[in-house]
Protein backbone atom coordinates (compact mmCIF):
# COMPACT_ATOMS: atom_id res chain seq x y z
CA UNK A 1 0.00 0.00 0.00
CA UNK A 2 1.25 3.06 -1.06
CA UNK A 3 1.49 6.32 1.31
CA UNK A 4 -1.09 9.16 0.45
CA UNK A 5 -2.39 12.05 1.31
CA UNK A 6 -6.59 12.42 2.11
CA UNK A 7 -6.33 15.04 -0.44
CA UNK A 8 -5.36 12.61 -3.06
CA UNK A 9 -8.31 11.63 -5.37
CA UNK A 10 -6.77 9.02 -8.09
CA UNK A 11 -5.00 5.56 -7.55
CA UNK A 12 -1.23 5.34 -7.62
CA UNK A 13 -1.61 2.12 -9.53
CA UNK A 14 -4.05 2.68 -12.39
CA UNK A 15 -4.93 6.56 -11.90
CA UNK A 16 -8.70 5.34 -11.43
CA UNK A 17 -10.96 7.23 -9.46
CA UNK A 18 -10.52 7.06 -5.60
CA UNK A 19 -13.87 5.63 -3.64
CA UNK A 20 -14.35 6.97 0.02
CA UNK A 21 -15.47 4.24 1.81
CA UNK A 22 -16.94 6.45 5.21
CA UNK A 23 -17.98 3.35 7.08
CA UNK A 24 -14.71 1.56 7.14
CA UNK A 25 -12.33 4.53 7.01
CA UNK A 26 -10.79 3.59 3.93
CA UNK A 27 -10.01 4.64 -0.07
CA UNK A 28 -10.40 2.26 -2.24
CA UNK A 29 -9.56 2.28 -6.32
CA UNK A 30 -12.81 2.33 -8.33
CA UNK A 31 -10.70 0.58 -11.40
CA UNK A 32 -8.24 -1.81 -9.99
CA UNK A 33 -9.75 -2.56 -6.49
CA UNK A 34 -6.69 -1.60 -4.74
CA UNK A 35 -6.97 -0.13 -1.08
CA UNK A 36 -5.31 3.16 -1.25
CA UNK A 37 -5.98 4.22 2.29
CA UNK A 38 -7.10 2.91 5.59
CA UNK A 39 -8.29 3.66 8.65
CA UNK A 40 -8.64 7.49 8.06
CA UNK A 41 -10.13 9.20 10.97
CA UNK A 42 -13.78 10.56 10.75
CA UNK A 43 -14.37 14.54 10.33
CA UNK A 44 -18.13 14.46 10.93
CA UNK A 45 -20.16 16.83 13.36
CA UNK A 46 -19.29 14.64 16.38
CA UNK A 47 -15.49 15.32 16.20
CA UNK A 48 -16.34 18.70 16.59
CA UNK A 49 -17.66 18.47 20.23
CA UNK A 50 -16.11 18.58 23.07
CA UNK A 51 -18.09 17.02 26.00
CA UNK A 52 -21.01 14.02 25.74
CA UNK A 53 -23.93 16.26 25.47
CA UNK A 54 -22.86 18.17 22.26
CA UNK A 55 -21.53 14.77 20.87
CA UNK A 56 -24.83 13.92 21.38
CA UNK A 57 -26.66 16.74 19.96
CA UNK A 58 -24.55 16.37 16.70
CA UNK A 59 -25.12 12.96 16.43
CA UNK A 60 -25.89 12.09 12.97
CA UNK A 61 -27.54 9.45 13.78
CA UNK A 62 -30.72 10.00 16.42
CA UNK A 63 -31.23 6.23 18.30
CA UNK A 64 -30.54 7.50 21.74
CA UNK A 65 -33.74 7.60 23.95
CA UNK A 66 -34.58 10.30 26.76
CA UNK A 67 -36.75 9.94 29.86
CA UNK A 68 -38.03 13.78 29.74
CA UNK A 69 -40.33 12.61 26.84
CA UNK A 70 -43.05 10.55 27.28
CA UNK A 71 -42.38 8.07 24.84
CA UNK A 72 -38.87 7.89 25.66
CA UNK A 73 -37.87 9.92 22.40
CA UNK A 74 -38.55 7.16 19.55
CA UNK A 75 -41.02 8.85 17.36
CA UNK A 76 -41.24 9.75 13.66
CA UNK A 77 -41.36 13.21 13.37
CA UNK A 78 -43.20 14.84 10.01
CA UNK A 79 -40.97 17.96 8.66
CA UNK A 80 -42.72 21.34 8.59
CA UNK A 81 -41.59 22.70 5.04
CA UNK A 82 -42.62 23.94 1.35
CA UNK A 83 -40.51 21.74 -0.62
CA UNK A 84 -39.67 17.93 -1.11
CA UNK A 85 -36.36 15.76 -0.75
CA UNK A 86 -35.17 16.71 -4.43
CA UNK A 87 -35.88 20.47 -3.46
CA UNK A 88 -38.96 20.90 -5.62
CA UNK A 89 -41.40 23.35 -4.37
CA UNK A 90 -44.79 21.02 -3.61
CA UNK A 91 -48.04 22.46 -4.39
CA UNK A 92 -51.45 23.72 -1.67
CA UNK A 93 -52.97 20.28 -1.86
CA UNK A 94 -49.92 18.90 -0.88
CA UNK A 95 -48.91 20.96 2.24
CA UNK A 96 -52.59 20.67 3.64
CA UNK A 97 -51.88 16.91 3.19
CA UNK A 98 -48.92 17.12 5.34
CA UNK A 99 -50.31 19.46 7.89
CA UNK A 100 -53.77 16.92 8.30
CA UNK A 101 -51.10 14.05 8.72
CA UNK A 102 -48.77 15.76 11.21
CA UNK A 103 -51.73 16.85 13.32
CA UNK A 104 -53.45 13.55 13.74
CA UNK A 105 -49.80 12.05 14.05
CA UNK A 106 -49.28 14.35 17.51
CA UNK A 107 -52.75 13.22 18.52
CA UNK A 108 -52.04 9.45 17.81
CA UNK A 109 -48.49 9.74 20.28
CA UNK A 110 -50.69 10.94 23.09
CA UNK A 111 -53.55 8.61 23.35
CA UNK A 112 -54.77 8.54 27.17
CA UNK A 113 -55.45 10.79 29.63
CA UNK A 114 -52.68 9.04 31.67
CA UNK A 115 -50.03 9.64 28.61
CA UNK A 116 -51.10 13.14 27.73
CA UNK A 117 -50.86 14.35 31.39
CA UNK A 118 -47.27 12.60 31.26
CA UNK A 119 -46.49 14.48 28.00
CA UNK A 120 -47.74 17.93 29.88
CA UNK A 121 -45.93 17.44 33.43
CA UNK A 122 -42.37 16.48 31.55
CA UNK A 123 -42.83 19.17 29.01
CA UNK A 124 -43.15 21.27 32.37
CA UNK A 125 -39.66 19.90 34.03
CA UNK A 126 -38.55 20.65 30.71
CA UNK A 127 -39.36 24.04 30.12
CA UNK A 128 -38.25 24.63 34.02
CA UNK A 129 -34.84 22.92 33.89
CA UNK A 130 -33.75 25.16 30.77
CA UNK A 131 -34.97 28.50 32.51
CA UNK A 132 -33.29 27.39 35.70
CA UNK A 133 -30.13 26.65 33.51
CA UNK A 134 -29.79 23.05 34.77
CA UNK A 135 -27.90 20.47 33.26
CA UNK A 136 -29.13 17.57 31.54
CA UNK A 137 -28.76 15.19 34.07
CA UNK A 138 -31.25 17.26 36.35
CA UNK A 139 -33.80 17.05 33.97
CA UNK A 140 -33.22 13.39 33.16
CA UNK A 141 -33.06 12.41 37.33
CA UNK A 142 -36.43 14.68 37.34
CA UNK A 143 -37.91 12.68 35.08
CA UNK A 144 -37.48 9.55 36.06
CA UNK A 145 -38.50 10.04 39.63
CA UNK A 146 -42.01 11.69 38.39
CA UNK A 147 -42.04 8.53 36.14
CA UNK A 148 -40.91 5.40 39.22
CA UNK A 149 -43.78 7.89 41.63
CA UNK A 150 -46.40 7.35 38.72
CA UNK A 151 -45.63 4.14 37.90
CA UNK A 152 -46.48 3.29 42.23
CA UNK A 153 -49.20 5.87 43.05
CA UNK A 154 -51.50 7.85 41.85
CA UNK A 155 -50.73 11.30 40.61
CA UNK A 156 -53.85 12.26 38.88
CA UNK A 157 -55.52 15.56 40.24
CA UNK A 158 -51.95 17.13 41.22
CA UNK A 159 -51.11 20.10 40.25
CA UNK A 160 -48.86 19.88 36.99
CA UNK A 161 -46.52 23.27 37.93
CA UNK A 162 -45.91 22.12 41.21
CA UNK A 163 -45.76 18.43 41.29
CA UNK A 164 -42.89 19.44 37.99
CA UNK A 165 -41.32 21.80 40.55
CA UNK A 166 -41.31 19.38 43.64
CA UNK A 167 -38.91 16.40 41.05
CA UNK A 168 -36.68 19.35 39.95
CA UNK A 169 -36.01 19.88 43.31
CA UNK A 170 -35.16 15.99 44.60
CA UNK A 171 -33.61 15.56 41.38
CA UNK A 172 -31.43 18.83 42.14
CA UNK A 173 -30.43 17.21 45.41
CA UNK A 174 -29.53 13.84 44.05
CA UNK A 175 -27.57 15.78 41.50
CA UNK A 176 -25.81 17.95 44.27
CA UNK A 177 -27.17 21.34 42.50
CA UNK A 178 -27.85 23.73 44.66
CA UNK A 179 -31.03 25.51 44.18
CA UNK A 180 -34.02 26.18 46.56
CA UNK A 181 -37.63 25.74 46.72
CA UNK A 182 -38.34 29.19 46.38
CA UNK A 183 -36.09 29.84 43.28
CA UNK A 184 -37.72 26.58 41.87
CA UNK A 185 -41.44 27.89 41.77
CA UNK A 186 -40.50 31.01 40.70
CA UNK A 187 -39.17 29.16 37.63
CA UNK A 188 -42.16 27.60 37.26
CA UNK A 189 -45.40 29.80 37.94
CA UNK A 190 -46.53 33.03 38.29
CA UNK A 191 -45.86 35.73 40.77
CA UNK A 192 -49.02 36.43 42.26
CA UNK A 193 -49.18 32.09 42.85
CA UNK A 194 -45.50 32.11 44.23
CA UNK A 195 -46.30 31.59 48.30
CA UNK A 196 -49.28 29.29 47.10
CA UNK A 197 -46.74 27.31 44.97
CA UNK A 198 -44.17 27.05 47.52
CA UNK A 199 -46.49 25.29 50.09
CA UNK A 200 -48.14 22.92 47.44
CA UNK A 201 -44.70 22.04 46.31
CA UNK A 202 -43.53 21.67 49.33
CA UNK A 203 -46.30 19.17 50.57
CA UNK A 204 -45.71 17.70 47.32
CA UNK A 205 -41.84 16.91 48.36
CA UNK A 206 -42.79 15.21 51.20
CA UNK A 207 -45.15 13.25 49.55
CA UNK A 208 -42.16 12.34 46.98
CA UNK A 209 -39.91 11.68 50.07
CA UNK A 210 -42.22 9.51 51.92
CA UNK A 211 -43.03 6.83 48.89
CA UNK A 212 -40.23 6.77 47.60
CA UNK A 213 -37.53 6.48 50.27
CA UNK A 214 -35.39 9.11 52.07
CA UNK A 215 -32.49 7.54 50.49
CA UNK A 216 -34.03 9.64 47.48
CA UNK A 217 -33.66 13.08 48.68
CA UNK A 218 -29.80 13.53 50.01
CA UNK A 219 -29.33 16.26 52.06
CA UNK A 220 -27.25 18.73 50.43
CA UNK A 221 -24.15 20.31 52.35
CA UNK A 222 -24.33 23.29 53.87
CA UNK A 223 -20.69 24.44 52.65
CA UNK A 224 -22.32 24.42 48.95
CA UNK A 225 -25.27 26.55 49.58
CA UNK A 226 -22.05 29.17 51.38
CA UNK A 227 -20.21 28.00 48.13
CA UNK A 228 -22.97 29.96 45.93
CA UNK A 229 -23.76 32.60 47.80
CA UNK A 230 -20.00 33.48 47.94
CA UNK A 231 -19.78 32.97 44.46
CA UNK A 232 -22.66 35.44 43.63
CA UNK A 233 -21.45 38.17 46.32
CA UNK A 234 -18.01 37.80 44.92
CA UNK A 235 -16.73 37.55 48.13
CA UNK A 236 -12.70 36.70 49.11
CA UNK A 237 -11.70 32.93 49.31
CA UNK A 238 -10.42 33.39 52.35
CA UNK A 239 -14.49 34.37 53.72
CA UNK A 240 -15.91 31.53 52.22
CA UNK A 241 -13.07 29.33 53.75
CA UNK A 242 -13.86 30.89 56.99
CA UNK A 243 -17.60 30.52 56.80
CA UNK A 244 -17.47 27.22 56.08
CA UNK A 245 -15.35 26.39 59.25
CA UNK A 246 -17.15 28.24 61.24
CA UNK A 247 -20.17 26.19 60.13
CA UNK A 248 -18.42 23.01 60.58
CA UNK A 249 -17.74 23.77 64.10
CA UNK A 250 -21.07 24.59 65.02
CA UNK A 251 -22.82 21.74 62.80
CA UNK A 252 -23.53 19.89 66.57
CA UNK A 253 -25.48 22.61 67.98
CA UNK A 254 -28.17 21.23 65.56
CA UNK A 255 -28.44 24.86 64.04
CA UNK A 256 -30.08 23.46 60.91
CA UNK A 257 -32.96 22.29 62.34
CA UNK A 258 -36.09 23.64 60.57
CA UNK A 259 -34.20 26.60 59.04
CA UNK A 260 -33.37 26.92 55.54
CA UNK A 261 -29.97 26.71 54.19
CA UNK A 262 -29.86 29.31 52.35
CA UNK A 263 -30.35 31.64 55.26
CA UNK A 264 -27.85 29.52 57.62
CA UNK A 265 -24.99 30.09 54.75
CA UNK A 266 -25.78 34.09 54.71
CA UNK A 267 -25.55 34.28 58.15
CA UNK A 268 -22.27 32.29 58.09
CA UNK A 269 -20.88 34.52 55.02
CA UNK A 270 -21.68 37.87 57.02
CA UNK A 271 -20.26 37.03 60.48
CA UNK A 272 -16.81 36.16 58.48
CA UNK A 273 -16.75 39.09 55.98
CA UNK A 274 -17.29 40.76 59.64
CA UNK A 275 -14.27 39.46 61.37
CA UNK A 276 -11.97 39.60 58.03
CA UNK A 277 -13.21 43.73 58.17
CA UNK A 278 -14.96 42.86 55.00
CA UNK A 279 -17.46 45.61 53.81
CA UNK A 280 -20.80 43.71 53.28
CA UNK A 281 -24.11 44.42 54.39
CA UNK A 282 -27.35 43.00 55.58
CA UNK A 283 -29.15 44.12 53.28
CA UNK A 284 -26.96 43.05 50.20
CA UNK A 285 -26.20 39.59 51.54
CA UNK A 286 -30.34 38.77 51.85
CA UNK A 287 -30.91 39.88 48.33
CA UNK A 288 -28.55 37.91 47.41
CA UNK A 289 -29.73 34.49 49.09
CA UNK A 290 -33.40 35.43 48.39
CA UNK A 291 -34.44 36.56 52.30
CA UNK A 292 -35.04 39.27 54.74
CA UNK A 293 -32.69 40.89 56.83
CA UNK A 294 -34.64 39.94 60.16
CA UNK A 295 -33.38 36.21 59.17
CA UNK A 296 -29.87 37.22 58.85
CA UNK A 297 -30.02 38.54 62.06
CA UNK A 298 -31.86 35.45 63.68
CA UNK A 299 -29.27 33.01 62.26
CA UNK A 300 -26.62 35.25 63.31
CA UNK A 301 -27.26 35.69 66.69
CA UNK A 302 -27.92 31.70 67.05
CA UNK A 303 -24.64 31.38 65.70
CA UNK A 304 -22.65 33.09 67.63
CA UNK A 305 -24.46 31.30 70.87
CA UNK A 306 -23.43 28.55 69.55
CA UNK A 307 -19.97 29.55 68.79
CA UNK A 308 -19.97 31.90 71.89
CA UNK A 309 -18.30 34.47 70.35
CA UNK A 310 -19.23 38.35 70.40
CA UNK A 311 -19.27 40.27 66.90
CA UNK A 312 -20.59 44.03 66.47
CA UNK A 313 -22.64 43.99 62.99
CA UNK A 314 -22.83 46.43 60.48
CA UNK A 315 -25.98 48.70 60.04
CA UNK A 316 -27.91 47.29 56.54
CA UNK A 317 -28.35 50.71 55.44
CA UNK A 318 -26.78 51.33 52.69
CA UNK A 319 -23.48 53.48 51.96
CA UNK A 320 -24.07 57.19 51.76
Amino acid sequence: MNNLTELQTHCPECQSALIHDVHNGEKICSGCGLVAMEQMSDYGPESRATNLEDKMKLARATGQTTYSQHDLGIRTEIAIGTKDYSGKTINAEMINQMYNLRKWQTRIRVASPRERRLANILSKIGETCQALSLSRNVLETASIIYRNFEGQFEAKGKSITCMSAATIYMACKQCGVVRSLDEICRATGSAKEEKMNVKLTAKYYRTLVMELGSETAPVVTLDKYISKIANLAKLEVRVERLAAEIAEKTQDHNLADGKAPNGLAAAYLYISSILLGQSMLQRDVSSIAGITEVTIRNRCKEILTAYKMRVTMRPSLAKN
